[in-house]
């Protein structure tokens, strides 16, 4: 492993396993970040819940009132030179960070919209449109406005430096994973 800094952005769509790449990287030494939390944080200060529908509603008045990049700024002070930061889901929160860190590289985590849908489904996670793969691709449909302001989960996947497919078993993501890492001298 190399001493340069490496920070890897995560995006991709809901149940995609960005959570499972966090914690494979939170495993081999990587400090975790989400813009979530920023979001999360801001919502239980005013009082509300975190579910999915209040953390977008939160996320984007955020971006409306700071810029597109506000989440991403407000997370640049807490990096360090090995960390993961997940929930990137605007292309000016990616421009943000490649900006204002060397080392940074995003990874796009994505799978077949019926095995996410069936993940979403297991996890039973609050927020989750779980009441049919119709109601979950039009959940995923307002999250991918062309509002600068908003989510815009498709413009931002399209940033990625790599992409892991995760449409197979946990072990063979992590298997790629590894390549990854190994090809960037991050093992």
């Amino acid at each position: 492993m190399t001493g340069a800094p490496l920070i890897i952005g995560l995006t991709g769509p809901n149940a995609s396993g960005k959570g499972t790449v966090a914690a494979m990287l939170k495993s081999r030494g990587f400090k975790y970040h989400s813009l979530s939390d920023i979001v999360r944080e801001e919502a239980l200060s005013e009082g509300l819940t975190t579910g999915r529908d209040h953390l977008i509603a939160t996320g984007n008045r955020i971006r409306r009132e700071g810029g597109p990049s506000a989440l991403a700024l407000r997370i640049l002070p807490r990096l360090g030179s090995r960390d993961v930061v997940d929930s990137i889901r605007n292309p000016a929160e990616v421009q943000a960070l490649r900006v204002g860190l060397a080392g940074f590289m995003l990874l796009g985590v994505t799978a077949s919209p019926e095995v996410r849908y069936q993940r979403a489904v297991d996890r039973g996670r609050t927020g989750d449109a779980t009441s049919g793969l119709d109601a979950f691709l039009q959940k995923e449909a307002e999250e991918n406005g062309s509002d600068p302001t908003s989510q815009q989960l498709e413009a931002t996947l399209k940033l990625s430096d790599h992409i892991l497919e995760n449409n197979g078993s946990i072990d063979t993501l992590e298997s790629e994973l590894n390549a990854l890492l190994a090809k960037l001298g991050a093992l």
